[in-house]
């Protein structure tokens, strides 16, 4: 109980965030048809969550992050962030080492949302 049981991505393009996360990720996307919004549910290999068109402005950039945060487990953070990169993600915050933990960053997807990427590795100092 009390553990993280969904996520949701806003999206001034949804199409456009659908694909990049799938090229990223390898999520499954499931538009909900009948829905009063555009809206999708995301398969991950873990967490279910959704993604659903940004009914208001995006938020100025370099102002900060004004939401909670997810960061994706992947096995190899490097590989992953060039995938994130070369899908049209940016760099928000570089790679550092959380001692004794992992490997963490921050990236921005094409619309500007904040998600970070860990490689677990607790030989990190």
């Amino acid at each position: 109980m009390n553990a993280i049981g969904y996520f949701e991505i806003q999206s001034s393009n949804p199409q456009r965030e659908k694909e990049f996360y799938e090229k990223v990720f390898q999520w499954k996307f499931i538009k909900i048809e009948n829905a009063p919004i555009e809206y999708y549910h995301i398969e991950t290999p873990g967490l279910y969550g959704g993604m659903l068109k940004r009914s208001a402005e995006l938020p100025p950039q370099a102002c900060g992050t004004n939401a909670f945060t997810c960061s994706i487990e992947v096995e190899n953070f490097d590989r992953t962030a060039e995938i994130i990169l070369s899908a049209g993600g940016k760099v928000a915050m570089p790679k550092f080492a959380v001692p004794n933990r992992c490997w963490q960053g921050y990236f921005l997807d094409p619309d500007n949302n904040t998600f970070g990427i860990i490689e677990i590795d607790e030989t990190v100092k």
